[in-house]
């Protein structure tokens, strides 16, 4: 038996075939959906907003914390001067210190030129 393929092969000649070189543009499947991706970049921005939200918050009320115990301090000095104030009006209006303020300034007590003046 001969080989009549391998002879009919060798008896043609090749010619390479010329065909217009294309690139094939392959698609790759995205693991994420456009609307998957949408809502991931919706939610981001969600979480986002939320915390900046939280964070001024808090930023707020350290801020007014501070001002009330500013304002707490200072109404706390202010009654301390107040008592020490009234204890030296008590102090200072004492019926001996007047009398004895009134006797260095010249006036003496007159018992007839006393009036009683009464409550109704």
């Amino acid at each position: 038996m001969s080989n009549l393929a391998y002879k009919v092969r060798q008896n043609e000649q090749y010619q390479p075939e010329q065909t217009p070189k294309t690139k094939v543009i392959i698609k790759r499947k995205s693991r994420f959906t456009l609307g998957e991706k949408c809502l991931g970049v919706l939610f981001s921005i969600g979480l986002l907003i939320g915390s900046i939200a939280i964070i001024s918050n808090q930023v707020t009320i350290y801020k007014t914390n501070i001002e009330m115990q500013q304002i707490e301090s200072a109404i706390g000095t202010q009654t301390k001067l107040n008592s020490d104030l009234h204890v030296q009006v008590q102090e200072l209006s004492q019926y001996e210190r007047l009398w004895k303020k009134a006797r260095e300034l010249g006036l003496f007590l007159n018992e007839n030129n006393v009036k009683v003046v009464q409550g109704k």
